[in-house]
């Protein structure tokens, strides 16, 4: 069955997005010695796809991903995960961000010990609850409103202000306009997007170089040592600490348990850790050495 015209439109003009990114995000990995993995083949990993495997063995595709460490031959360790994403009406636009929070909380969760920036670039009708949802749970949001793609496109011949009753025919002709554009075209129709809505931009970008840049401003170490006590109830476990000594000399300290490890940035990011042995706690602090 062939493909709708004003399914495939909105198709390629969520496309549109990702021309408009993937040359600031190229620019700013080569600035950052980052490695910017995109669609297409990469001998480090199978398909063409960008995809991610989280803790429950998901996998998840993905439109961008900056990496450290990262080569066309090794998956380096993320620095951040950016999405993007075309609604032409805003009762798409709640599915969309659960969708877009789906594909990549779950991997911010597996990756939390080095805490990636997590973006998304949205263009065309969301509500504000939808881009609230977003931005409550992490995502700096780069929003190019519907008006605004409606004026990029238009500056090569397309014309993307449609609707529900907007005929199939007109629709197939916006769609054939669109891939019959040159690489020039495109990259003229990517420059339009980025300038209707250059605060936008300015910002997403000012938060991610803050992400990437940041740098340790104090590491707090607590050893623990001792016996585990368990109490069945409160009132037990009252009594039981009433005995503790907080005075207690701890210079020859007797049953090692853990290190517990807190890490601040200069950004306000703080991440946390516990470790069963001094070697993986200073493993883990030498990820972050330049």
């Amino acid at each position: 069955m062939a493909e709708a015209p004003g399914h495939k439109l909105g198709q390629l003009i969520g496309d549109s997005l990702e021309i408009a990114v993937e040359p600031l995000l190229r620019s700013f990995a080569d600035r950052h010695r980052l490695f910017l993995d995109t669609a297409g083949p990469r001998p480090a990993r199978n398909g063409t796809k960008v995809a991610w495997i989280d803790d429950l063995s998901n996998t998840h595709d993905l439109d961008f991903v900056l990496e450290r460490g990262g080569t066309e031959d090794v998956i380096g360790t993320p620095a951040a995960f950016i999405e993007s994403a075309w609604r032409r009406y805003t009762k798409h636009s709640r599915n969309k961000a659960q969708e877009m929070q789906g594909a990549v909380l779950p991997l911010l969760s597996k990756w939390s010990s080095v805490k990636p920036f997590a973006g998304a670039v949205i263009g065309g009708e969301w509500t504000e609850g939808a881009i609230q949802q977003l931005r409550s749970s992490g995502f700096q949001v780069l929003h190019i409103s519907y008006i605004e793609m409606i004026g990029a496109f238009a500056l090569v011949g397309i014309e993307v202000a449609t609707d529900e009753n907007t005929p199939d025919d007109f629709l197939q002709e916006q769609v054939d306009r669109f891939e019959a554009l040159t690489p020039g075209q495109l990259q003229e129709l990517g420059e339009a997007i980025r300038n209707c809505a250059p605060k936008e931009f300015e910002e997403f970008f000012a938060a991610l170089e803050t992400a990437v840049t940041r740098t340790v401003s104090s590491v707090v170490v607590l050893p623990l040592y001792g016996e585990e006590a368990e109490y069945p109830d409160i009132a037990a476990a009252v009594e039981g600490m009433s005995a503790f000594d907080e005075r207690a000399s701890v210079a020859e300290p007797i049953g090692f348990q853990r290190l517990e490890v807190l890490v601040r940035f200069t950004n306000g990011d703080r991440i946390e850790a516990e470790f069963g042995s001094v070697d993986r706690a200073v493993a883990f602090l030498r990820t972050f050495e330049d």
